[in-house]
C-alpha cells in the first residue's frame, strides 16, 4: 500500500493541513511554522501532487480513504484538520465518513457544492509542460505557461511553477497531470458524503476570503445545513488567503483549535 507524503512541524496536538488542486504540502510551510509552537502540524500532499504517489481517480471518497490510509500509518487517532480549496472537499469527505476521527474540522475557501470548471487553460499549460520536459530551468518553463495563461497571471504561472522537480537530467513536474485531467469532474462535484445526506456536527470552522467568490453567502445555508455547527469568518484577501494574510489566518485557526 503507498502512504501520502507528508512533512510535519512542531510538537503536541495533531492538525493535519491538507493543501488544494496543484498544491502540495510545501505551500503551506509557513502556516506550519508559525502553529508549530502551538501543536503539531502535518501537512500531506494528496494523489497526484507533490511528493506523494499517481494514481487513477480523483473522487473524495478515493481522497479521503487515502487520507484514512495514511492517518492509521502514522497511528494518528484523533486530529484536527484543515482543508483549503479542494483540500477542503477531502476534508469536508472525511468527517463525513469518518467522524470520529476529527476533533476539530477547518473549511478554506470552499463550499459544500458542484463547481464550474475554470481550470481548462491550466490544465492544458500542464499537460504542454510535461510533453516538453526536461526543462533547464523554470524561466524557460514559465514563458510556456505564459503562452497558455497570459503576462497578468504572474502569481499563478509561479505557484504551477513549485510543481517542477530537479531530477538529473532536468525539470520535470511531479504532478500526475494524466490523472487530474481524466477526472477533472470528480474534482468539480460537490464531496460524496454531501450528495448522499451525511451530516456533521463536530466544531467546524469556515474561513474565507472577502475578495474570492468560491463561498457566496447563497452557499451558508446548505453549507450549515450539512455541518450543523459551523462558525464563519472572513478575512480580507482572495482565494489564496492563507499566503496573503498568513497573521490573521493563523490567528484564527489557532483561537478555533485552541476554544
Amino acid at each position: 500500500m503507498s502512504f501520502l507524503a507528508h512533512q510535519r512541524n512542531g510538537e503536541g496536538r495533531p492538525l493535519v493541513v491538507v493543501h488544494g488542486l496543484f498544491g502540495s504540502a510545501s505551500n503551506w510551510r509557513n502556516v506550519a511554522l508559525t502553529l508549530e509552537e502551538s501543536c503539531s502540524v502535518w501537512s500531506v500532499d494528496l494523489r497526484n501532487h507533490g511528493n506523494s504517489f499517481h494514481r487513477q481517480g480523483m473522487s473524495y471518497a478515493q481522497q479521503a480513504n487515502d487520507l484514512l490510509n495514511w492517518l492509521d500509518s502514522q497511528n494518528l487517532d484523533k486530529v484536527c484538520l484543515l482543508g483549503h480549496s479542494m483540500g477542503g472537499k477531502v476534508v469536508m469527505e472525511f468527517a463525513l465518513r469518518y467522524p470520529s476521527r476529527v476533533e476539530k474540522l477547518i473549511v478554506v475557501d470552499i463550499a459544500p457544492m458542484q463547481y464550474d470548471a475554470s481550470h481548462h487553460e491550466i490544465i492544458a499549460s500542464l499537460v504542454a509542460l510535461k510533453a516538453k520536459e526536461p526543462w533547464k530551468d523554470r524561466r524557460q518553463a514559465d514563458q510556456l505557461l505564459t503562452e497558455f495563461l497570459g503576462e497578468e497571471a504572474i502569481q499563478t504561472r509561479l505557484f504551477l511553477l513549485t510543481n517542477l522537480r530537479r531530477t538529473a537530467d532536468g525539470l520535470r513536474l511531479r504532478v500526475g497531470i494524466e490523472a487530474i485531467e481524466e477526472d477533472y469532474t470528480s474534482i468539480l462535484a460537490a464531496p460524496e458524503s454531501v450528495v448522499a445526506g451525511k451530516t456533521f456536527a463536530g466544531p467546524t470552522l469556515a474561513i474565507r476570503g472577502i475578495h474570492s467568490d468560491y463561498v457566496p453567502d447563497a452557499a451558508l445555508p446548505a453549507f450549515k445545513q450539512v455541518f450543523s455547527a459551523l462558525q464563519l469568518v472572513d478575512l480580507e484577501g482572495g482565494h489564496w488567503l492563507h499566503a496573503e494574510q498568513v497573521d490573521a489566518f493563523t490567528a484564527a485557526v489557532s483561537d478555533f483549535i485552541k476554544a
